[in-house]
């Protein structure tokens, strides 16, 4: 059974930090490209960072860039999102997205981050 179980996420002021972490079971992390996405309310869902099944290249969206880190550990089936600086913009609900195909596609539940002070 495919699963991806997000954490971390929570109630922080502006210009704080959290880490989310994703740790999935029932395929093989290590053949799959991760990213992390997210969905303010009323907005679509979109890209945040994404890192291949190496850890070898990552990328981010300009939004992010300089303020998060993605990244990845294959020996505990574990993708991170190190978020540093963060700005009341950047809350919405963060997903984990595994990737290797169109029909090897999924997702976790989703983790609330709220930026307020």
């Amino acid at each position: 059974q495919v699963q991806l179980v997000e954490s971390g996420g929570g109630l922080v002021q502006p210009g704080g930090s959290l880490r989310l972490s994703c740790v999935v079971s029932g395929f093989t992390f290590s053949r799959y490209a991760m990213s992390w996405y997210r969905q303010a309310p009323g907005k679509e869902r979109e890209l945040v960072a994404t890192i291949t099944s190496t850890g070898g290249i990552t990328n981010s969206a300009d939004s992010v860039k300089g303020r998060f880190t993605i990244s990845r550990d294959n020996a505990k089936n574990t993708v991170y999102l190190q978020m540093n600086n963060l700005k009341p913009e950047d809350t919405a609900v963060y997903y984990c997205n595994a990737y290797r195909s169109a029909f090897a596609n999924y997702w976790g539940q989703g983790t609330q981050v709220t930026v307020s002070s």
